[in-house]
């Protein structure tokens, strides 16, 4: 199977970026939609966006768009999910995966990383 690893996570204040880094270890990633999704603790993973295997279209959950911008590089076998204003709300782990549906559910997408964690303070 694809092998995922996030990276880019940290310790932010409300109203600052961070950049999310999930690369891909195989060629094979630049043929799949990839997608991001969070889960905060006692609450449900929550899709956050999706982006097509060719990055031609893009879907963003209510509560990030305006906000949140999913990109990928298929030569760099990486998608990127840059993150702007960010409220304390917006803290979670947050995961990649491939091979689902633009715009979700997760249990369309059959591969997923360990996850990074954003965490965004008052």
């Amino acid at each position: 199977q694809v092998q995922l690893v996030e990276s880019g996570g940290g310790l932010v204040q409300a109203g600052g970026s961070l950049r999310l880094s999930c690369a891909a270890s195989e060629r094979t990633f630049s043929y799949y939609t990839m997608g991001w999704f969070r889960q905060a603790p006692g609450k449900e993973r929550e899709y956050v966006a999706g982006i097509s295997w060719s990055g031609s279209d893009t879907y963003y959950a209510s509560s990030v768009k305006g906000r949140f911008t999913i990109s990928r590089d298929n030569a760099k076998n990486t998608v990127y999910l840059q993150m702007i204003s960010l409220k304390p709300e917006d803290t979670a782990v947050y995961s990649c995966a491939g091979g689902g549906v633009l715009y979700g559910p997760s249990r369309t997408y059959a591969y997923w990383g360990q996850g990074t964690q954003v965490t965004v303070s008052s």
